[in-house]
């Protein structure tokens, strides 16, 4: 029975694993039909409200990111970011306190060219990360999260332009260990933030 187990887990991540790739390279695919995509870098920083479902706790947030991303500022681009969020909450850690969270998200944009001045867009993609704890069983805690988001990109000259961001983020947390059980939570999360990008 465990090595029944064992063969489907490794079967899901195989199966996980080559849909990402598939999903990447159609992506990439898309972005590569516009004559004008072209490779960006930019960074950003946010506000995050976190709602916890299971439990009587919320958490607020500062967030700074840097990401990379290839795409045409007027329709499709695939974009990598790096995320820092200062976290000022202790929800998990019953010996001290819960560190800050690492993680990064890949997401899908689609941009709409409305007029010069700004472009809106509709984003989509999935993260993952990781922070610590301070449990007696437990020092670290990974999640991953569905992403949806919406904002806007107003040029301030060729290749700059300002970034008004919102997202929101369905996030799954890896069980919490109580040493007699094992508990999962989930959150909902809405930030806002703003960056600046710059296009080559």
């Amino acid at each position: 029975m465990q090595l029944f187990r064992y063969n489907f887990q490794s079967k899901l991540r195989i199966g996980t694993f080559k849909n990402l790739k598939k999903i990447i390279l159609l992506t990439l695919l898309i972005t590569s039909l516009y004559s004008e995509a072209t490779l960006y870098i930019g960074t950003e920083l946010g506000y995050s409200y976190e709602d916890f479902d299971a439990m009587d706790a919320t958490s607020a947030s500062t967030t700074a990111l840097i990401k990379v991303g290839y795409g045409d500022i007027k329709a499709y681009a695939i974009e990598l970011s790096l995320d820092y969020t200062l976290n000022e909450s202790n929800i998990f850690s019953s010996q001290g306190e819960d560190g800050d969270k690492i993680g990064f998200d890949l997401a899908l944009i689609k941009a709409y060219n409305f007029n010069r001045y700004f472009y809106p867009y509709l984003k989509v993609g999935f993260g993952a990360g990781e922070m610590k704890i301070e449990r007696s069983m437990q020092s670290k805690l990974s999640y991953g999260s569905y992403n949806l988001g919406a904002g806007c990109y107003i040029p301030l000259y060729k290749n700059i332009d300002i970034e008004l961001a919102y997202l929101y983020k369905d996030r799954s947390y890896e069980a919490v260990d109580f040493i007699a059980y094992k508990k999962s939570y989930k959150s909902k999360i809405n930030s806002a933030s703003i960056g600046i990008n710059v296009r080559f």
